[in-house]
């Protein structure tokens, strides 16, 4: 019986689930001529914070994807506890939240709606359990007198606080997180990198988080994935992400502006 069928009825609380391992295991995939993942090998141990990063057009999406179900591998296999991601069994055992890097919010709902949508179409509880779950994840998120605004009249960084707490609701054993800080000054890049490291320490959750955030993926990350191209370059912890002696890494990490030489003139730029 899937989630839309099923009849509410108590909700599950966290201490009946646990964080998931994650498997991806020689993961390739292109679109048309273009090779997006080439051959993408990793683990996520469960209740980990991986952070996956790389320059533009490396990949790092499309990856998160696939993890998420949402992508078929045109080679290669991914699994959440050894099932994969793209079975409805999968995702009638897994709790696995995905959050946007646009947020996704329903511009016409207000913000309690938004969380309270999903759980209220699928019948997973019923409405005070619902209003119950809600109303702590804007509690934890420190956004409760937001419950009944829209979207529009919240600023970016409450949308994002938002887009975390409609997952939370979901009461997840694997959050994927596209982006969370992109689009925010760097207080609240911090705030957000401060939720990430949040939830996975009060709901022992497993954290994939896809950014371009250099500070975020090297102090709350366990490990931390760099891809290039389609291609995995490196995975460490991040002081060994930071003493990594690959210039391309380095590049990545520290780049230097050159006024005399600069990278989009170059013809083979390693930046797509």
């Amino acid at each position: 019986m899937t989630a839309a069928h099923k009849k509410p009825n108590t909700c599950l609380e966290r201490t009946d689930r646990s964080a998931v391992a994650v498997e991806v295991a020689g993961l390739s995939k292109s679109f048309g001529p273009q090779q997006v993942l080439n051959d993408i090998s990793l683990s996520v141990k469960p209740g980990e914070i991986f952070t996956i990063m790389g320059p533009s057009g490396s990949g790092k999406s499309v990856l998160l994807r696939h993890i998420a179900g949402l992508e078929s591998a045109d080679a290669g296999s991914v699994s959440i506890n050894g099932q994969d991601p793209r079975e409805p069994e999968t995702r009638d055992r897994f709790a696995v939240a995905f959050v946007f890097q646009a947020g996704a919010l329903f511009n016409s709902l207000s913000v309690y709606d938004n969380l309270a949508l999903y759980p209220l179409e699928h019948r997973i509880c019923t409405k005070r359990q619902i209003r119950e779950r809600v109303m702590r994840a804007l509690q934890i998120l420190s956004i409760e007198n937001a419950a009944h605004k829209l979207p529009s009249e919240l600023s970016g960084g409450m949308r994002k606080r938002v887009s975390i707490a409609r997952a939370l609701v979901m009461e997840p054993q694997l959050f994927l997180y596209d982006e969370p800080t992109s689009e925010l000054d760097p207080i609240m890049g911090a705030t957000i990198a401060e939720i990430i490291a949040t939830v996975r320490e009060q709901f022992a959750v497993t954290s994939i988080v896809v950014s371009h955030d250099r500070d975020l993926a090297l102090t709350i990350s366990d490990r931390v994935a760099i891809l290039k191209a389609g291609r995995l370059l490196a995975i460490d912890v991040p002081s060994g992400i930071r003493a990594s002696a690959d210039r391309q890494i380095q590049d990545f990490l520290n780049p230097q502006i050159d006024l005399r030489n600069p990278r989009f003139k170059q013809l083979e730029s390693s930046y797509d």
